[in-house]
């Protein structure tokens, strides 16, 4: 069988694996977006602070995939627990390193005028700080999706949702007819969807970022 005609006979399978891949990597996201922008926000003013979340966060990502969603396991069980789990954490450290560089990288002045116009803080860092450090930000989150697309795969291992199964089940029955495809239509999918949200991020950036503070 011929990869086209796998295609068009595991077409059905092979979409309902790629929009869970998608959704799980989306929804990871927007949960790792919102920590890792809450521990920016928290920690930018202070060195010790900021090197202390990036630190943290860094020594996340250099624990294996495998080894990760392995030691969940036994506390989550299988399936999806571990996956969005796996996938919040290693996701945090772009987003927090950026977070962090993009809010110490306010001009004071902008920051002094707010205060002088009776901003409080809070008001201050949602309407002003947070808004003209989003450049680096939304480039931290899009390099966050990238890595996350390619670990989503691993979740296979633990029954997690997504195109990794298809890779998986390629891989453990190499020297089967179906094999090489199967692996092939996993990887080719997890490329084509990366693909598709770096390009929304792109859109994103344009409908988000005013012209003259893009980079």
């Amino acid at each position: 069988m011929s990869f086209w005609e796998y295609l068009d006979s595991r077409h059905q399978q092979l979409l309902t694996d790629a929009w869970q891949h998608a959704s799980v990597v989306f929804q990871c996201m927007v949960v790792a977006t919102v920590v890792g922008v809450l521990i920016g926000a928290v920690s930018y003013r202070s060195d010790w602070g900021g090197n202390l979340a990036t630190t943290a966060t860094s020594t996340i990502l250099t624990v294996p995939s495998l080894a990760m969603i392995g030691l969940l396991i036994p506390v989550v069980g299988l399936g999806v627990p571990p996956t969005v789990i796996a996938l919040t954490l290693y996701g945090l450290l772009p987003i927090v390193r950026n977070s962090i560089v993009g809010l110490r990288g306010v001009d004071p002045a902008l920051v002094d005028a707010a205060t002088g116009i009776g901003m409080s803080r809070l008001t201050r860092l949602a309407r002003v700080e947070l808004p003209l450090a989003w450049p680096p930000i939304l480039t931290g989150i899009r390099v966050s999706t990238q890595m996350l697309m390619g670990i989503a795969a691993i979740a296979a291992y633990a029954s997690g949702p997504g195109l990794g199964n298809e890779i998986f089940r390629g891989l453990a029955s190499l020297g089967s007819k179906n094999a090489l495809n199967q692996v092939l239509a996993g990887t080719l999918g997890i490329i084509a969807l990366a693909l598709l949200f770096d390009a929304a991020y792109v859109l994103l950036g344009r409908l988000t970022i005013p012209r003259g503070i893009r980079v």
